[in-house]
């Protein structure tokens, strides 16, 4: 009976010894198979989420330059406008300058032989305007035409006129000298440039202007007289 009891145990402790070298190989196959996949997936996943942060970072940068470009250049664009529209509204906003605005006077330039005058517009209104173009000038009855303009005298820029300031304009009237072409004038009338009022300007010395309706030339209002441009 012993003999059957201790083979009965023997029998037991074998089968129990090779289920659990049995598990233990399960259990170390198993675990040794997953663990590699766990592995790589941890070592894929941080690969796969830096280059999507890369992608995400530089298309953000990207977008957010040209953005930034396309706002600058919008910005840039509306500076420029602004600053363009507030000049051109600083210019419409300046009333064109009329008879009633200014005052016109003639006087002689150079001394003898009196081939110049100079006429002075003085605007007297209490408020700035725009003195456009050139006098139109007529200096005889019998000649109804305005005397021309010379083209170089023209200023780059308007010429405005705050109150109490002048601007000039440069008059030839001859080639000087005694000429039987030239006519005397003690009065002419002179138009600005968009007024049909007709100012009467009285012509400077005691005898008068001698002119020579072919070779009077009239230049553009200006500031102040040039040299050169006023040289004719």
């Amino acid at each position: 009976m012993n003999t059957l009891h201790r083979s009965t145990l023997l029998a037991v402790a074998g089968t129990a010894l090779t289920l659990s070298l049995t598990a233990c190989q399960s259990d170390s196959g198993s675990t040794s198979s997953s663990r590699p996949t766990t592995a790589a997936t941890v070592a894929s996943s941080p690969a796969a989420g830096a280059t999507t942060a890369v992608e995400g970072t530089g298309t953000s940068e990207a977008s957010g330059s040209t953005g930034s470009a396309r706002s600058a250049a919008a910005q840039g664009s509306t500076d420029a406008s602004s600053a363009g529209s507030t000049g051109g509204r600083g210019r419409a906003s300046t009333s064109v300058c009329t008879a009633r605005d200014v005052r016109v006077t003639a006087a002689t330039q150079d001394g003898p032989p009196y081939t110049h005058i100079v006429l002075t517009a003085r605007n007297t209104s209490g408020h700035s305007c725009r003195l456009t173009g050139f006098p139109h000038i007529q200096f005889l009855e019998s000649h109804k035409q305005d005397v021309p303009a010379v083209a170089k005298s023209k200023p780059a820029t308007p010429v405005v006129l705050t109150a109490g300031a002048p601007a000039y304009g440069l008059v030839k009237l001859s080639d000087g000298g005694v000429d039987e072409d030239n006519e005397p004038v003690s009065a002419f009338s002179v138009q600005l440039a968009g007024d049909s009022t007709v100012i009467a300007v009285t012509a400077p010395g005691s005898d008068g202007i001698s002119v020579d309706p072919a070779r009077a030339l009239t230049g553009y209002w200006t500031p102040e007289l040039r040299n050169g441009a006023d040289d004719f």
